[in-house]
């Protein structure tokens, strides 16, 4: 699974809410920096070649549907992330976000009871 551009990714968070969408759907979606529809399209074809997306085609239009799920990329990316940022430590991580200022008290308590659930 390739990573993908900040661009791409955007594309696939609209793609994953709406499950099915045409081109111009996504375009309607983007909010800030709407790209060209051309460009759109060419980045959905990216993602398509990435392996990201597939499309059910209707004459010469494409209904593209996400392949990946937003699971199984948020997991891959981030146990990427914890492993060149934080030396594959999840510790390392928490730790970050406390210090930060990122992540509260009370967070951290769910995340205790979360743990000690699983045990």
């Amino acid at each position: 699974m390739q990573k993908l551009t900040n661009k791409e990714e955007e594309i696939m968070h609209i793609l994953w809410q709406l499950e099915k969408a045409f081109v111009k759907d996504v375009l309607a979606e983007i909010k800030e920096d709407k790209p060209h529809y051309n460009t759109l399209s060419t980045i959905i074809r990216h993602l398509e070649e990435k392996g990201y997306v597939a499309y059910n085609a209707y004459g010469k239009t494409h209904q593209y549907y996400p392949i990946v799920s937003k699971e199984d990329y948020k997991a891959k990316f981030m146990n990427t992330a914890i492993a060149h940022y934080f030396n594959n430590s999840y510790k390392n991580m928490v730790s970050f976000f406390a210090k930060e200022e990122k992540i509260s008290v009370d967070e951290l308590k769910e995340i205790i009871a979360l743990i000690e659930k699983k045990k």
